[in-house]
């Protein structure tokens, strides 16, 4: 059941649409007799309004669409050059088909604009053959977007979300709270603080999804917060955090024996609590504050310290409590560090010179071009799940547009429409769709048929009908369900063409014929193209991260027991992050999808847990716990 807010945000939706659609298909049709700048400026807010699942503000949505623009006259020029044969637009569409799925790799808007954009291909590329309307078409395409664009900034706009430099904000804001000792959260409201960075729980238009420089920070910053929010839970938990408070309220006190442990973890505690203040006035006025190298200093003198502490007479040793809480308040440091880091890197965006530890921050001294390319290569592998995804989308609906085109299918452009609208990523979803999406053109087919027959050729009714028709198939069809929104949407084309070309009851039995085949042939791709989902690709990816992650720890223990210390070089971690933003990809999807019969035995989300504090081990213990003689035998 859709809460209220979505049901809102549905109907202002279709409000949108379908004026932006009507606009354009009256006044071409009936002011100036143009069916092909008709059906263009139709369709045009309908694929990226109403098919394109775009998130974000209005603002946001109009600004993705008129970047879109240029690339969907693009595909129309290319789709209405390759109709000139069947092969020559299968082709096309294999090529246009893989590289916009793909485009999911990139972030939410982009994946959201994808389908209205093979739609653009896809109806462009059909029969006939008519390159002296390309310019018609693009005028057509060109008014449908900017109305659209116009209806989403001035017409019932979608209210802006709370950005993720909000969120982030309020959960450093906790943190600091906490580690000043101001406020006794539980260690479950400090999970649950943090379980509000999870991005699941964010907005898909605020989710930092991107390759850039300042995406990666802010998304560094987010998992640095979320560390440092269980670090504080788990103190608050074995009852270890209040006596760091208490280490910091007598940072003032004058040092005596063993008081000096309570001097020095006061004084980083202090370090601590300010460098969160200057964090969180940062994301809240979106300027970063000035460099750590207070911090980097303050936590060099806290382990030169703990070092002259471990190592000096017997009766001067702080007992194991108090080693365990030095070490606890040094990760929780070092958490602060990063985040603060990060989040610089995310506000300013810009290039910097190498920041410690490098491996960690490897993003933010590399070109642009460079971080894209990488997050490409990344991915066009068979271990990927948007890869996946992408090739067995365009396989199917290059297959489609093989079979309408052999077949000279009347309306071909629903066979294609049908394996973009009803593909899932496994074949339980699919076949559960395509169920209901027969069902639904069925009835629809029937209504559209008698609705035919009926009006015969008064295109004055059709007129009349046409936008309450849209209005109520926009709004009901995804609140009711795949059988009504299919329903629906066929009375609408029914409606729509009868107005462009005489027409009879055979269109309502033509879109019967070309959905059921654009069925069959996504049903047939989803069972030969992984049609387990993201299933057996999760158990894949992360045996293969597990298999990385033990060089990486054998490799760590050698830096730190090498003879002399820091003879060995620190081990590369490139490999275990590629194989944990596969294994992040695959379990994102494989969360996504519906539950199968078959039991779940393993803890993916664990087995996640445990390789970041793999990485984390790697990357800081030989930045603080490199020792400067060797190690006794």
């Amino acid at each position: 059941m859709k809460g209220r807010a979505e049901r809102t945000a549905i109907l202002h939706r279709s409000v949108r649409v379908t004026l932006a659609a009507a606009t354009g298909f009256y006044t071409f049709v009936y002011g100036l007799d143009e069916p092909v700048l008709a059906l263009y400026s139709l369709f045009a807010p309908i694929s990226l309004g109403l098919l394109s699942p775009i998130p974000g503000s209005g603002r946001r949505r109009a600004e993705v669409m008129l970047k879109a623009l240029p690339v969907g006259l693009l595909l129309v020029a290319l789709g209405t050059v390759l109709a000139v044969t069947t092969w020559a637009a299968v082709l096309g569409m294999l090529a246009v088909g893989f590289l916009l799925a793909f485009a999911s790799i990139a972030g939410p808007r982009p994946a959201g604009a994808a389908p209205g954009l093979q739609l653009f291909y896809i109806l462009a590329c059909f029969p006939p053959y008519a390159p002296d309307t390309l310019g018609l078409r693009l005028a057509g395409l060109t008014f449908g977007v900017v109305v659209l664009a116009l209806c989403e900034l001035f017409l019932l706009p979608q209210p802006p979300d709370p950005t993720y430099r909000t969120t982030l904000a309020e959960a450093l804001t906790t943190a600091r709270d906490t580690i000043a000792g101001r406020t006794g959260l539980s260690p479950k409201a400090l999970r649950e603080a943090g379980a509000r960075l999870r991005l699941s729980n964010i907005p898909p238009a605020e989710r930092p999804a991107g390759a850039g420089r300042a995406v990666r920070g802010l998304s560094q910053a987010g998992a640095a917060a979320r560390r440092l929010l269980e670090q504080l839970a788990h103190l608050t938990e074995t009852g270890e955090f209040r006596e760091l408070v208490q280490y910091g309220a007598r940072a003032g006190e004058p040092a005596s024996g063993r008081g000096r442990t309570d001097r020095a973890s006061g004084s980083l505690l202090k370090e601590v609590v300010s460098l969160c203040d200057r964090t969180v006035a940062a994301l809240h006025t979106g300027r970063a504050a000035p460099g750590p190298q207070r911090m980097d200093k303050a936590i060099d003198a806290f382990q030169q310290t703990r070092v002259r502490q471990v190592t000096g007479p017997a009766d001067e040793v702080p007992p194991v409590t108090v080693l365990r809480r030095q070490a606890a308040l040094l990760a929780v440091a070092e958490s602060v560090r990063i985040l603060e880091i990060a989040v610089r890197v995310g506000l300013e965006g810009r290039r910097t010179a190498p920041i410690e530890p490098r491996e960690l921050f490897w993003y933010t001294q590399a070109p642009t071009i460079r971080l894209w390319a990488r997050r490409i290569k990344g991915n066009l592998t068979l271990s990927s799940v948007q890869c996946q995804n992408a090739l067995r989308i365009a396989v199917a609906l290059a297959a489609a547009r093989l079979v309408a085109g052999s077949l000279d299918l009347t309306h071909g452009f629903w066979v294609l429409l049908a394996v973009l609208t009803l593909s899932r990523t496994t074949m339980g979803e699919t076949w559960a769709a395509i169920r209901q999406a027969v069902t639904g053109n069925l009835v629809g087919a029937v209504a559209a048929g008698a609705l035919l027959v009926g009006l015969g050729r008064h295109t004055e009714a059709y007129a009349a009908i046409l936008a309450p028709a849209m209005l109520i198939a926009f709004s009901l069809g995804p609140l009711l369900g795949i059988a009504w929104a299919q329903a629906l949407f066929t009375l609408v084309v029914s409606t729509a063409f009868a107005q462009i070309a005489p027409s009879s009851w055979r269109l309502a039995e033509a879109r019967i014929v070309d959905v059921v085949t654009g069925s069959a042939i996504g049903l047939l791709c989803a069972t030969l193209a992984w049609p387990a989902g993201a299933r057996r690709e999760v158990r894949r990816t992360m045996a293969g991260l597990l298999r990385e992650c033990g060089p990486l720890i054998k490799g760590t223990v050698g830096v730190l027991t090498a003879v002399p210390p820091g003879s060995v070089p620190t081990p590369s971690t490139f490999r275990v992050l590629h194989r944990l933003h596969l294994a992040e990809s695959a379990y994102a999807q494989f969360r996504s999808e519906p539950r199968s019969d078959a039991p779940v035995r393993a803890d993916w989300h664990a087995l996640l847990i445990a390789t970041n504090q793999i990485l984390l081990g790697a990357q800081w213990l030989p930045r603080f716990d490199l020792s400067t003689t060797a190690l006794p035998p």
